[in-house]
C-alpha cells in the first residue's frame, strides 16, 4: 500500500511538473481513473470532474465509524437536495458524522460560494445559459426537478430543487413550484430536470407537467420561458425543440 501511494504521489507530482512547465490541462489530457479517490481525482482532472458527493467527500475529508467519507457525503448531499435554503449549521450538525467542525466548514463553504458565484443576476438568454447552471446534478440517480425564478429582465432570482422523485420519475405540482416563485416576486420562470437514463428525450409525463406548468403560470400572469431536460453531456429544450407548439400551447 506504502508503494502504492508513493507511486501515486510522484506520478502527481510529475504531471503537476509538466501542467506547470508546458501551460495545458490535465482535463485535456487524462480520462478519470475509477480507482482514483476524490483528492486525487481533483488534482490530476480539476474539480469540474468530480460529482457532487464527490466534492464534499474533499470537504470533509473523513468518515465516522461504520460510515466512511463516501457514505456520509451522499448522506450530506442528500440532506443539501432536500432542503429549501441553504441549511444551518445546527442542522448540518443533526447528521450522524457531521460534528461542529464539519458543519462550519460546510456553511462557510455555502455562504463563500453563494457570496462570490451564486447564480442570481444571470442572464438567462437560451436554453444552454440554463444547462450550465444545473448541470452538475446531472448525476443524481434520481430525477430533480428545478424551478428557475426570474426577473423581467431574466435576470435569475433563485434556483432551487423542488422534489427528487424516483429512479426514473418525479412528482411535481404546481403549488410545489409556484410557491416559491410567488414569495420571489418572480415574472418569469424556467423549469428542468435530470433523467438518470441518459436519455434526454421527453415523455408523456414529462408533456403533461410542461402544459400543467404552462397553464398555471398563465393564470398567475408569470411567463413561462422554457422546460429543459439535461444528462451530463446534453440537454432537450421544449423551446428550442418547437414541442411546446405541436402540444397547442406556446412560449413568449
Amino acid at each position: 500500500m506504502d508503494m502504492e501511494k508513493r507511486y501515486t504521489n510522484s506520478l502527481i507530482d510529475e504531471i503537476k511538473d509538466i501542467q506547470e512547465n508546458e501551460n495545458f490541462y490535465l482535463s485535456d489530457i487524462f480520462l478519470p481513473d475509477e480507482k482514483w479517490q476524490p483528492r486525487e481525482k481533483m488534482i490530476m482532472c480539476g474539480p469540474q470532474a468530480l460529482s457532487d458527493s464527490e466534492l464534499l467527500s474533499v470537504l470533509i475529508n473523513t468518515g465516522i465509524k461504520g460510515k466512511n467519507v463516501s457514505a456520509l457525503s451522499c448522506d450530506l448531499l442528500t440532506f443539501i437536495n432536500s432542503a429549501r435554503e441553504s441549511p444551518h449549521i445546527e442542522d448540518l450538525m443533526r447528521l450522524s458524522g457531521i460534528g461542529e467542525s464539519k458543519a462550519c466548514a460546510i456553511a462557510a463553504m455555502m455562504e463563500f460560494g453563494r457570496r462570490r458565484w451564486g447564480v442570481r443576476g444571470v442572464i438567462i438568454e437560451k436554453p444552454v445559459d440554463v444547462f450550465n447552471m444545473i448541470r452538475h446534478h446531472a448525476d443524481s440517480k434520481q430525477e430533480c426537478f428545478f424551478s428557475i425564478s426570474m426577473n423581467g429582465g431574466h435576470e435569475v432570482l433563485s434556483s432551487r430543487i423542488v422534489t427528487v422523485g424516483l429512479v426514473n420519475r418525479s412528482i411535481v405540482h404546481p403549488r410545489e413550484i409556484f410557491a416559491d416563485v410567488l414569495q420571489d416576486r418572480a415574472a418569469a420562470i424556467c423549469i428542468a430536470h435530470n433523467h438518470p437514463s441518459g436519455n434526454t428525450n421527453p415523455s408523456p409525463a414529462d408533456d403533461e407537467v410542461t402544459i400543467k406548468l404552462k397553464n398555471a403560470a398563465g393564470i398567475l400572469g408569470i411567463n413561462f420561458l422554457d422546460h429543459v431536460i439535461f444528462t451530463r453531456d446534453c440537454y432537450f429544450s421544449y423551446k428550442n425543440s418547437k414541442r411546446m407548439d405541436e402540444l397547442g400551447v406556446s412560449v413568449l
